[in-house]
């Protein structure tokens, strides 16, 4: 079992930033991908971005340029930078970890409100 916890959503204006994270604790696979993805009102649950534990990142067209997604493999923990932040970004995020290619986990989401 993984546990994720979330922390860092809000509400902020149109332009502005927020960071998320998410540390993960339980049986933590060495070689993982942690991610984060996101689900608007009425909407499919869609990628915002991943990165493998080897450092390798993947992002949705939607957000490069503007987020960046990091970690600390020592803490088991991802972040998800947000700068320059639109009212289509609003959404619950979710946290994600995929672990020996076939366990997948989420996080129980948090909100993060753009107001334009």
């Amino acid at each position: 079992q993984v546990q994720l916890v979330e922390s860092g959503g809000g509400l902020v204006q149109a332009g502005g930033s927020l960071r998320l994270s998410c540390a993960a604790s339980g049986s933590i696979f060495s070689i993982n991908v942690m991610g984060w993805y996101r689900q608007a009102p009425g909407k499919q649950r869609e990628l915002v971005a991943t990165i493998h534990s080897g450092g390798f990142t993947n992002y949705a067209d939607s957000v490069k340029g503007r987020f960046l997604i990091s970690r600390e493999n020592a803490k088991n923990t991802v972040y998800l930078q947000m700068n320059s932040l639109k009212f289509e970004d609003t959404a619950v995020y979710y946290c994600n970890y995929v672990g020996g290619g076939v366990w997948i986990y989420w996080g129980q989401g948090t909100q993060v409100t753009v107001s334009s």
